[in-house]
């Protein structure tokens, strides 16, 4: 048995940038590990207007992931802040579809502007 403490499945770090807060979010958003994500993000409403969800290194989101994402929607909408999301890959875009949530979050490409869907 090893001494050292599994790695994380999932890691983010938040940058701020002329009002903007950026989550860069990395590896497995899955069960257990979403409630971190949703403290850290939901201290940053109260302040920052717009917060962006970079998602292009997230690898897997299980249904609970897709939850945590949810949340943050709607207390970022409580709050009177966009929650946006970055570089969603295709099995992350495939599961808003499937659940009928792609329309509800806005999706934001590759130079800043907003994809509908």
């Amino acid at each position: 048995m090893s001494d050292r403490p599994a790695a994380s499945p999932f890691t983010f770090e938040i940058e701020h940038e002329g009002g903007v807060a950026y989550v860069r979010c990395h590896g497995k958003l899955i069960s257990g590990v979403g409630s971190t994500l949703y403290t850290r993000v939901s201290r940053l409403m109260p302040d920052s207007k717009r917060i962006v969800l970079d998602l292009a290194d997230v690898s897997y989101m299980d249904s609970l992931g897709l939850g945590t994402l949810v949340r943050l929607y709607v207390s970022a909408k409580s709050a009177g802040c966009s929650l946006e999301l970055y570089h969603i890959g295709k099995r992350i875009r495939e599961m808003l579809g499937v659940t009928h949530l792609l329309g509800v979050f806005t999706v934001i490409g590759e130079h800043g502007a907003i994809i509908r869907f």
